[in-house]
């Protein structure tokens, strides 16, 4: 059987790519995005690309705000740059888009920092082209905690966070469980009414590392129509020792068996090239780097993926499901729509 990934729609979830294009912006290389990550796209088969605006710990709090709308800026003047990409707000746009043969961006925020504890602001976010947001990184914001302190705390939403969540379901955002710690997972799960995104993350039960979801949390995401984005770029969610697109799929038949084939995507969190660029090596805050490099490095390696699934005897269409289908139909129900009024929202009102 032949993996269909380039007649396929590839959607990447997690891609902090607008770091490295803002790092070498600053060194005089504003072709740096045309140079490197166009081509990489193009031979991975990447059509949609989620672009989360990750706020380094230097510019949060007080520089949070500013930073993010100048990330957010530079994305929108990318595509300019550029007439084979458009930000695109709706589903309708990403296809649209994708069927002129260019490459949809979708602007994310990686632990919404610039919110502070003003709910206000999601709708502010939501004017200037964001429709993706997690509430969390590895510690704390005013509005959840990450991951990365569940063992020194065990806050959920706050609030304000619960207000945000509440209001992104309204304007057509798509909430983003990945780094939440387990009581917001807990509390997004029972609040949410809407189809939701893990955008970069992997299965516990796999590899038992915070950053993963546990079975249930899996099957909580999959009740709720959402779509889990295996993180295959990141060694240490992956397998520290055998970072393998085999790996990946060892996750991806575990989530197929847990939940359904329909609540797998891809997310692959490519930053290893920023993380060895800007610090030299890897700087994943609470995590000892000493992991193998992952086969999954660079958008062109997403194919290796698709080959590991044929080869063990997935369909042709449960690929193009995993590959980019099922992100599709989450971005098509959520992005930029205005929420349902039926008893599909769902499981909290069945």
């Amino acid at each position: 059987m032949t993996a269909p990934h380039h007649e396929a729609l590839v959607a990447d979830l997690h891609n902090d790519l607008i770091l490295l294009v803002d790092h070498f912006d600053r060194r005089g290389r504003p072709d740096y995005f045309g140079e490197f990550w166009l081509p990489e796209l193009r031979a991975g088969g990447v059509n949609v690309q989620v672009l989360p605006v990750f706020i380094d710990e230097q510019f949060q709090s007080e520089g949070a705000l500013r930073r993010t709308l100048l990330l957010i800026e530079r994305i929108h003047r990318l595509a300019g740059q550029y007439p084979e990409l458009t930000v695109c707000r709706t589903g309708a746009d990403i296809t649209r888009t994708t069927a002129d043969g260019g490459i949809a961006l979708v602007i994310a925020l990686e632990g919404a920092h610039a919110l502070g504890q003003d709910p206000d602001l999601i709708r502010t976010m939501e004017r200037v082209g964001v429709r993706v947001v997690s509430l969390a990184h590895m510690g704390r914001t005013l509005l959840a905690d990450g991951s990365g302190v569940d063992d020194s705390a065990c806050g959920g939403l706050t609030p304000q966070g619960l207000e945000v969540l509440k209001e992104m379901e309204r304007l057509g955002i798509v909430y983003d469980l990945s780094h939440l710690g387990v009581a917001g997972v807990e509390d997004v799960l029972e609040n949410a009414r809407r189809p939701l995104l893990a955008t970069h993350s992997a299965c516990r039960a796999v590899t038992d590392i915070h950053r993963n979801l546990t079975d249930a949390q899996l099957k909580g995401v999959a009740e709720l129509g959402g779509v889990i984005g295996v993180a295959a770029a990141i060694p240490p969610f992956i397998d520290p020792g055998r970072p393998t697109a085999a790996r990946v799929v060892d996750h991806i038949e575990h989530l197929a068996s847990v939940t359904s084939i329909d609540a797998i995507g891809l997310g692959p969190d490519f930053i290893d090239d920023y993380y060895q660029e800007v610090y030299g090596g890897w700087l994943i805050p609470g995590m000892d780097a000493t992991w193998n490099d992952s086969e999954i490095r660079r958008p062109s390696d997403l194919p290796l993926i698709s080959e590991e699934m044929a080869a063990r005897g997935f369909t042709d269409t449960d690929i193009r499901k995993v590959l980019g289908g099922n992100a599709m139909r989450v971005l098509d129900e959520v992005m930029g729509m205005p929420p349902k009024t039926t008893a599909t929202q769902g499981k909290a009102e069945s």
